[in-house]
């Protein structure tokens, strides 16, 4: 008997590239009939559609939302704007997105944060709540710069001058240097053109990272920003792969699956170092050239030109963290990042991140992560 090819419909009010590249991906390799078209080049709603599930993006069109309510077939949305319709949700981890920028921030020594958004969409709050939650951890403070809360009623056409106007003086007058997260691509392009306007200097007044969608994406060269890699294609594959196993079982998964972004891609935006102490600064940089190899702190204290004593001091004071904790923390967000993009062995990965056994790494990651090297890889695979 021949092997039923099962028909699946891409419903999707946003998309990005990446995100079908994965749905393609496990389309390909499963012998799917995928049905697209009328929605993402004409938006077309294909009412009367008929096959076996859908993945959708319901994040604003409620058309949309009523017909894919209307099939009635085993549904996975990438987002969570309608998280109380009956469907299952693979979505990006927001909260983890903010704490890596706040993380990117802090190493480079940082002293003033603001979160910029143009909505309060439950993504960008997210994003924005974790990048305030993490700075807070820290001792730091955060402003949170949200459009919406400012933005006129009526005269339609002047809220894209209106909107620009408000963010120029909010970037003017904020205390420098600052390190700004925008919310998305396009709000980082905004922020980045208008600090060209003013002629405030990017990175050394104002830093800027986003999300890295189409505007930020790796392959784009014209682009300066820092981005966040939020691993879409990964979104995507997962999301097709949880659709096959409720279309197989019937069964539909109550909590959201999240799908943890990879890293921030640093650019010239954000390649800044703005310690106030000429020490930490060198210090800062000999530990990220550095890392991999055999470093102690007499090392980073020479390289430094202070006493270990001196430099301990100066690094709490500046960055509430000692020298030691640093190298701890680069060497393993080096790991993640490792363990989460590639297929290299864990004990390469341990060697490479600056750790002379395989012991001396799990002990260090399971220390500070709560799993070990092989259980945090598994459970990026599993987009958790």
């Amino acid at each position: 008997m021949r092997k039923k090819h099962r028909h699946v419909l891409v419903a999707l009010g946003w998309y990005d590239h990446r995100l079908l590249q994965g749905i393609a991906s496990y389309a390909t390799q499963h012998s799917w009939h995928i049905a697209a078209h009328s929605i993402i080049h004409e938006k077309t709603i294909p009412w009367g559609w008929q096959g076996d599930g859908v993945l959708a993006w319901l994040a604003a069109d409620d058309e949309l939302a009523q017909f894919v309510l209307s099939v009635k077939r085993p549904t996975v949305d990438f987002s969570l704007r309608r998280a109380e319709l009956p469907f299952a949700h693979v979505v990006q981890d927001h909260a983890h997105t903010g704490r890596l920028v706040a993380d990117h921030f802090l190493e480079r020594g940082m002293p003033n944060f603001a979160f910029y958004s143009d909505s309060t969409n439950w993504s960008q709050t997210e994003r924005g709540n974790s990048f305030e939650h993490h700075l807070g951890l820290r001792g730091r403070a955060c402003q949170t710069w949200r459009w919406s809360d400012s933005c006129p009623r009526g005269f339609k056409k002047q809220i894209w001058s209106a909107r620009r106007r408000w963010l120029m003086q909010r970037l003017k007058s904020a205390p420098k240097p600052l390190a700004l997260f925008a919310a998305n691509g396009s709000l980082a392009v905004e922020a980045h053109e208008l600090c060209a306007d003013a002629q405030i200097g990017v990175p050394h007044e104002v830093a800027i990272v986003g999300i890295d969608d189409y505007l930020l994406s790796v392959g784009a060269h014209s682009t300066h920003i820092s981005g966040v890699d939020t691993r879409l294609e990964e979104q995507g594959y997962r999301g097709a792969e949880l659709l096959d196993r409720m279309m197989r079982t019937g069964r539909t998964p109550m909590r959201p699956l999240r799908i943890q972004p990879s890293h921030v891609v640093t650019r010239k935006s954000s390649d800044v170092l703005a310690v106030p102490h000429e020490g930490v600064c060198k210090a800062l940089r000999f530990i990220l050239a550095h890392f991999a190899d055999p470093i102690v702190i007499r090392d980073i204290a020479a390289a430094a030109g202070m006493s270990e004593r001196s430099l301990h001091l100066a690094f709490t004071t500046h960055l509430s963290i000692t020298p030691g904790m640093k190298l701890i923390e680069t060497r393993l967000e080096n790991a993640c990042r490792l363990l989460s993009t590639s297929d290299e062995k864990i004990e390469h990965i341990a060697s490479h991140c600056g750790y002379p056994s395989l012991n001396a790494f799990f002990i260090a990651f399971k220390k500070s992560t709560g799993h070990t090297p092989a259980e945090f890889r598994r459970g990026q695979k599993l987009g958790r």
